[in-house]
């Protein structure tokens, strides 16, 4: 078996090579070519929809469940407020950050963020309640540079700005569409009472005539929020949503 031959480099040939391989470093220290983020001294700019950690707002949910029914990892479920209303949970070990619940959620309730980077030293930690998710949690923060992957001809680099990217992303949610809930067909309604039980606003009522002993159902447009409950509940689906005059 022949073996390959050594290459025999002249002296000149060495130290070409050597004068390239510095040059080379000399280079890389003064304008480096990688494309690594050195986190957590430096951070990647995020984009204003990038899908983080959702804060919730208390003031602007209307307890309509959309958010746990939209959730394709029933990592969403409603815990009961002292006050009588329902407000979303989130278990982080299931959420896989879709946001469904976000761009679903009719009062704009839940917002996104830009914080990603969540440490939690037990399963039941990540599980955040609603409370949990009223203010941001607490950050400890080492960068004081932002980097944007920038194209140019086809090449890749990195630019490098001394600033600190703001984590909190303040997007003033969508009004939406104003709807109330309205029975489409009375005569069709078995007086099942489902739907008074599930409005969350006590916008549906039962009237019961004395005469005939019929149970009547009335929804109240103005109490109404148009969350869509009692019309998904209905069991003979006579309740729809229609635009509020």
């Amino acid at each position: 078996m022949k073996k390959v031959a050594t290459p025999d480099y002249t002296v000149a040939d060495k130290l070409k090579t050597h004068v390239a391989a510095l040059s080379t470093a000399a280079k890389e220290v003064v304008l480096p070519l990688n494309i690594t983020t050195h986190y957590p001294r430096e951070r990647k700019r995020q984009p204003e929809c990038f899908r983080g950690f959702m804060l919730f707002d208390p003031e602007r949910c209307i307890s309509c469940f959309q958010c746990s029914f939209v959730c394709p990892a029933n990592a969403i479920w409603m815990k009961e407020a002292p006050s009588g209303r329902y407000y979303p949970t989130v278990d982080h070990g299931k959420c896989i950050y879709c946001h469904f619940c976000v761009d679903t959620c009719p009062g704009g309730a839940l917002k996104t963020t830009k914080i990603h980077d969540i440490a939690f030293r037990t399963m039941d930690e990540m599980v955040a309640m609603t409370e949990d998710m009223v203010e941001p949690p607490a950050i400890i923060r080492e960068d004081k540079v932002v980097v944007d992957y920038v194209i140019d001809k086809e090449d890749l680099t990195l630019k490098r700005t001394k600033e600190v990217d703001e984590l909190i992303v303040e997007i003033e949610p969508s009004e939406g569409v104003p709807m109330v809930s309205v029975c489409v067909d009375r005569g069709s309604c078995i007086a099942c009472k489902v739907c008074t039980k599930v409005c969350e606003s006590g916008a549906v009522s039962s009237l019961k005539d004395e005469e005939k002993l019929i149970v009547k159902m009335e929804i109240d447009s103005e109490k109404c929020t148009g969350c869509g409950l009692c019309v998904k509940e209905c069991s003979m689906q006579i309740l729809r949503l229609v635009r509020r005059e």
